[in-house]
């Protein structure tokens, strides 16, 4: 059997006009140095023999050594590249000019986490990048058009570095897999099509913080427990604690990620212009649901850069069932978060 290669893939989107040439290239700018990036997780081993002094980001929180090394490869191909714009990631408080020069009217900006769930690459548990693409516009007196939600994403995908090295990506046309061939060196499509099954039966969450989740997400955990063969109750409790490594179990095998707001994190942990809206994105172009509990993801205004809200997305159905629970009660009657 012969896979398309992601190269042949993007000159089949631009041809049929659902990508520009533009957003084509910063794509492939962020697969090249997504090879980059596998690589040096896969040196990890190796790297670590050499001790490096810890550090914490701009966001307090303690960083791995590949965390920057990550977001340097990104930024490095990205500016080579000169496509991209401007840069928003996890590692920099502030939006990164990559001082490229305007092709067109459109602005390329990639929000970016170069490295999630980087605290588990030194036990070998799979970690990913994520990221989305916005195409804005340039006014002369107003400056840069903002970026108002996920609905204006023009692409979003993530990259799990794991047993393979897989790319899913979405154009909002469908979701698509590829998975780089070390022999080539290319990604070629091996998940064309991905469909999120309407139900799932399993559940991801720590639910080491469950004393600490709102009442709605008990009442579900609960729920999840239930001994009913005919409903396929209980469900598989499936935590990996990597984000991408959760969402992409999810969106293959079916089930729920859940990442809640709780009494110390009330607006949850996970930030929403490069973590929930590019991954809220995939999940409904496969056919699932995205959530903070009572809104969609994707129409979440974006208020600032490294803004958090809680997550929960998968199986359609399941996903319906969490947000039933929400909505019998006034969102002013939500017991952490208040939009």
């Amino acid at each position: 059997m012969i896979c398309n290669s992601f190269v042949q893939h993007m000159h089949d989107e631009v041809e049929a006009g659902v990508i520009t040439v533009g957003l084509s290239a910063v794509l492939m700018d962020i697969s090249l140095a997504a090879v980059a990036v596998s690589r040096i997780v896969n040196r990890n081993v190796f790297d670590s023999l050499v001790m490096v002094p810890e550090t914490v980001n701009t966001h307090g929180e303690k960083q791995h050594r590949l965390d920057m090394k990550a977001h340097d490869i990104f930024v490095s191909f990205l500016k080579k590249g000169k496509r991209c714009n401007y840069l928003i990631s996890e590692e920099c408080e502030d939006t990164i000019d990559l001082h490229n020069d305007l092709y067109d009217d459109s602005v390329y900006t990639v929000c970016m986490d170069p490295l999630d769930g980087s605290s588990n690459i030194d036990v070998n548990v799979s970690v990913g990048s994520i990221f989305s693409i916005y195409s804005q516009e340039w006014q002369s007196k107003a400056g840069l058009t903002p970026i108002k939600s996920g609905q204006e994403q023009r692409v979003a995908g993530y990259v799990i570095y794991g047993t393979s090295t897989t790319m899913v990506i979405t154009f909002g046309t469908g979701v698509y897999g590829f998975t780089l061939d070390y022999v080539t060196g290319e990604f070629l499509l091996t998940h064309p099509n991905i469909r999120l099954s309407k139900s799932g039966s399993s559940y991801a969450i720590n639910e080491g913080n469950s004393e600490d989740f709102p009442h709605q997400i008990r009442e579900f955990l609960a729920f999840c427990k239930q001994s009913d063969f005919e409903n396929n109750l209980p469900y598989k409790s499936r935590y990996v604690g990597s984000m991408v490594a959760d969402i992409h179990r999810t969106l293959l095998q079916g089930g729920i990620f859940l990442y809640p707001s709780t009494s110390t994190h009330p607006k949850g942990k996970l930030r929403l212009l490069y973590e929930c809206n590019p991954m809220a994105y995939i999940i409904e172009q496969a056919g699932g649901l995205a959530i903070d509990g009572m809104r969609p993801i994707l129409s979440i205004p974006v208020l600032k850069n490294h803004q958090k809200v809680p997550f929960i997305a998968g199986s359609y159905n399941m996903v319906k069932k969490v947000l039933n629970l929400y909505s019998n009660e006034s969102i002013n009657n939500h017991v952490y978060y208040s939009c």
